[in-house]
Parts: C-alpha cells; structure tokens; sequence
C-alpha cells in the first residue's frame, strides 16, 4: 500500500518535470525560430549597438545612410569659413578650391584625423565588393552636389556644432535602397518616387560622378559657312538665366574660351539673327552651384528666325535637328530658346520621336541644369539637304525621308510599277497657291492631266494646313507638282521612286528652284522633274511690254540682291501654263512609272 503511493507521487513528479521540460523546448524553439527571422530578413539590425550609434566604419554599406560629421580642427574651422564665404554668393563655387578641398580631406583622412566634408553620403555597390577606406573617402567627396549642398546650408550649421560622427538609423524617410539595374541606367529619387529621368531630361536625385577628363577639341567650330556648333564633355552647367554655357576646366587645365553664338541656322543674316537669344560658350574655374543633374545629352538651338514657312520650318530646325539629334535615339534633352509654343504643337509628333522628355523653354527656366554632354547650335549645311561626309554617323536625306514616313505613320515606302494593281491610275497631286505664283489656267492642267491617264488630286499648303493629314495625301500620291514655293517641302512625305515636278517661274532663278527642292529631292530618293516657263507663260507681260529689259536679261536684276528678286520674280508673278508645251513632262513622268 505504502509503496503504491510513492510509485503514485513519482509518476506525477515525472508528468510535471516532462511538462516543464515541453515548456522550455516550446520556448527555447521560438526563440530560435524568431532569431533566425531576424537574421534573415533584416541582417543589418544586427549591426547597431543598442544605443542606435555607429561609427562610420561599422556602417552597414547596402543602406544610403546621410552622415553629419563635425570638425572641431583649425583646418575644419577654416574650410568652415570658406563655405561661410562662399555662402554670400550662393550662386558662385570656386571648383579649384573645392578640387583643393576634396584632396586635403583624402589625405587627412589617411592620416586619422578628423578634417572631412560637411556632409558624406555612403552608398552600396555590391558588385565591387568593400573598398578601402581612402576609396570611400575620395568617392563620397565625389557624391556631394549642388542639389545636397542647398539642403544642408539651411539652418544646419547650427545644429551641428552638438554633433559629432552622428549617424541617423535608416528609416523610411532618410533612406533609398537602389536597385542596382536602376542605378546604372538613371538613378530613382528618394522616397519612392517616380524615375525623374522619364520625365524631366535624366535629373538625379544625386549629383552623378563627373567627368574628370580634359575634352581635347575647341568648344565651339565656327567653321561651317552655315551654322555654328559647339559641343563638349565634361561637367558642363547651363545657366539660363544667364544665357550662359559653361564648361568647368579640370584641375590643372589652361583653357581659356569664349564664345559668342546665336543656336539658329542662318549663319551670315544679320535681320534673321537678330530676332535670336545670344548665348556665351565659355571655359571656367568657377560655376554656379547645380539646381538639376542631367543623365542625358543637351541639345540647344531656337525656334524664331524665319520658322512658321513651311520651307524654313524644314531647311532651318527639322532637318538639322534631326541630323544633330537622332543618334540619341530619343535619350537626349532639348533646351529652346526663342520658344513658339504654337510651333512645338504643331510638330508635337516630329518631337517625341526625337526626345523622350519635355522640352525646356530656355528663356523662361531658372534652374541651373548639368549635363556632361552638350551641343549648341545645330549641324546644317546647305538648303533642305544633308550632307552624309560630315553629318553624324552619315546620315542622308533618304535617312530623313525615311524617318518623315514613319514619323506620321504613312503606309507607303515606295511607289509601285503602274500595272501591277489593275485598273489604278498614277495620282498626280497638284499643289495650289492663293496669293502669288498661282496657277492661273487650273482647271485646264487637271482636265490635260486626266486626258492622259492621271487621276488628280488639287490640294493647297499653308502655316494652317494639318501637317498629318496633308502628310498622308502626299504619301498616297505618285507625282507632286507645284509652282517653286513652300508647298514643295511637302515632298519629304512622298514614297520613294516618287516624282517631284518643280515650275519655275520667269527671271533666272533656276539656280536657286533647284538649290532648294532639285538637289534635295534626289538625295531624298525622288525623281525630279523641271520645267522652267517661258515668257509667255508669266503674268509678267501684263506688267511689263514685251522688249522691257525683265525680259531681254532677268539676269541683271539680280544685281539688286535677293529681296528684290523676291518681290519682282516670286511674290507678284503668276503662272499660266502652257498644256502643250508641258504634256511631255507628265508623260515622261508615266513613262517613269512604267519602268
């Protein structure tokens, strides 16, 4: 009986110790489990001391920390002063004394002292795996930019003098953990925010490292009768404000450049020039601080000049634009000058095929914008044409036509044989004026036209017409006629192997008809056609008798100069043409279309 009872009590003893032993498994378990979460998802909270301070060699590398670190020095005292200085004229940073600065800082820091940057900015880069402490030095001092300087010179000082090697625990808002594909392609802003370079030109949120390397060229090429360039690499500020182009000289470099360029294709017309913003192109030691980091090209040209003519939207923006700018395959940014906001509308499309993000109206912006690319000014040679010797990566006209075609989504490449699509007529697009060279016989060219086979289309071209919509009549078209004028830029829409017919009106200027549509068309890839009008085809001979000197020798009167060539052969001259005299060319034109 008596040992029943004690077998009793020590089963019982056993069940309690076996339960206090399961107790202390379950919590010993969940201990572990809960440690290795921790270790696992958030390896670096192992890494701060319990007060939340860490030394900056500790600091974990793969979170972007921003550390205020104080010196207490006679050196830093002095670096203070500088920036003290500095700080009068926000605008204006010596890059000698700065170069200087970011030296003495490495050099101390090799030593161990304390003399370094206001601010240092730490950032991981997985791939190269740890570096050397003077390597982080020399790369943090790089990494400090205008954008971080203007926060930090407002109301820190103060608070800085009671801190010393402080570093802020990451927290959502005062640190980004970058993704490395992002990071090598344009940096994303802090925050979580949207990738500025998709909408605002490649800005960082950072200063990007900058090109530390002498460009080898002169800045500038004045050269080409036609257009000014110039273009650098480097660390390049744009200062609208100042309508200045700044390229800063690296340590030790004894450039010394200035320029003075008008961005617009007139080289040599004084009354075009006039109306566009001058800008200065210069080297330099010192610059203004920067307000927005650019990961792309800058391109600058202006607008005004003589844009809003069909010929000269084409001959003096479009087509070296296009030159100057496709190689970029839309990873560049555009500042204009001179902006018509009404003229950038209506070649909206032309715009988004060239750049991927908005333009920047120059004379309004007051940011200070950094590039380490830019070219101001575009490359033009002679009128509406390209020239594949000197222009990037050769690019030709058949180029430009090409990219016209796809720009407005226009279906045909290329004309086809007459005869391969039963029962289809050549069209013949006939391009009418209103006000001067103005066919005065019409409706007599389109009933010959038709007698021989074309099916004619009658359309005018002006500064209101819809640029897509007379695109796509152009581009359905096989042979584009008209008086010299404007409407015949409109040829940069037709198909290849298309024919392009130029009338040229009485008083010797074939030279220039065939300088401005002839040599342009073949390039492009056309056929090109010209009829020159006789005497008697002119409205002139109401003007004028018929042994009047205009027409014994239109010659001498171009000793007058161009504006009154203008006035008396183009602006009050009209055109009746004779169909007899010109049927051969239509025919010819469908015998070309045969072959």
């Amino acid at each position: 009986m008596k040992a029943g009872g004690e077998r009793a009590k020590l089963v019982r003893s056993l069940r309690q110790e076996s339960r206090r032993l399961r107790l202390l498994v379950l919590v010993v378990g969940f201990f572990l489990v809960t440690l290795t979460f921790v270790v696992v998802s958030k390896p670096d909270a192992l890494l701060f001391n319990l007060n939340g301070r860490l030394s900056v060699d500790q600091a974990p590398r793969s979170l972007l920390i921003r550390q205020r670190v104080d010196a207490q020095d006679a050196a830093s005292r002095r670096s203070a002063d500088a920036l003290a200085a500095a700080a009068e004229d926000p605008k204006v940073v010596d890059d000698d004394a700065a170069g200087d600065e970011a030296s003495a800082n490495a050099n101390d820091s090799a030593k161990g002292t304390s003399e370094e940057e206001e601010k240092r900015v730490l950032t991981s880069e997985p791939e190269q795996g740890k570096r050397e402490e003077e390597e982080t030095t020399a790369s943090d001092s790089q990494l400090l930019g205008g954008g971080g300087e203007e926060e930090g010179s407002k109301g820190q000082e103060g608070h800085q003098e009671h801190e010393q090697h402080k570093v802020t625990l990451p927290t959502v808002s005062n640190y980004t953990i970058h993704d490395a594909a992002e990071d090598g392609d344009n940096g994303k802003q802090e925050d979580g925010k949207v990738d500025a370079d998709q909408s605002n030109g490649g800005e960082g949120s950072r200063q990007p490292a900058t090109e530390n390397v002498e460009w080898n060229k002169p800045l500038c090429d004045f050269s080409n009768f036609r257009a000014n360039v110039c273009e650098m690499r480097g660390n390049i500020r744009i200062h609208p404000n100042a309508s200045s182009v700044m390229y800063m000289e690296p340590a030790g470099s004894k450039r010394d450049e200035q320029w003075k360029i008008k961005p617009y294709p007139r080289k040599g017309d004084e009354f075009c020039l006039s109306h566009i913003t001058e800008l200065t192109v210069k080297s330099s030691k010192v610059a203004p601080e920067c307000t927005k980091y650019h990961d792309v090209p800058a391109v600058i040209f202006a607008l005004t000049g003589y844009t809003g003519n069909l010929f000269h939207d084409f001959t003096d923006v479009l087509v070296p634009l296009f030159t100057t700018a496709s190689e970029f395959n839309g990873e560049v940014q555009f500042l204009i000058t001179d902006m018509a906001i009404w003229w950038t509308r209506k070649y909206a499309v032309v715009f988004e095929k060239l750049t991927k993000y908005p333009l920047i109206d120059f004379n309004k912006d007051d940011q200070v914008h950094c590039f380490k690319h830019a070219i101001v000014g575009l490359h033009a040679y002679m009128e509406f044409t390209i020239d594949p010797v000197k222009a990037p990566h050769n690019y030709s006209m058949v180029d430009f036509n090409r990219f016209m075609r796809r720009t407005y989504s226009l279906p045909r490449d290329a004309v086809t044989a007459l005869g391969e699509i039963p029962k289809t007529k050549p069209r013949l697009l006939i391009i009418s004026r209103q006000r001067t060279r103005m066919f005065l016989n019409l409706k007599e060219i389109v009933a010959m036209a038709e007698e021989i086979g074309y099916e004619v289309v009658v359309e005018e071209a002006n500064v209101n017409s819809n640029v897509g919509h007379f695109a796509k009549v152009v581009n359905s078209v096989d042979v584009m006629m008209g008086v010299h004028g404007a409407g015949l830029t409109n040829c940069v829409f037709l198909p290849h192997n298309a024919i392009l017919i130029q009338i040229v009106p009485w008083g010797g200027i074939d030279g220039i008809c065939r300088i401005d549509f002839g040599n342009p068309a073949e390039q492009m890839g056309l056929r090109y056609k010209h009829y020159s009008i006789g005497v008697h085809e002119s409205s002139l001979t109401e003007q004028y008798p018929l042994d009047h000197e205009i027409f014994k020798n239109p010659l001498s009167f171009h000793k007058h100069g161009f504006e009154f060539i203008r006035q008396t052969f183009m602006d009050k001259q009209n055109v009746r043409l004779d169909c007899n005299r010109f049927k051969p060319i239509l025919l010819e034109a469908l015998d070309q279309l045969n072959q």
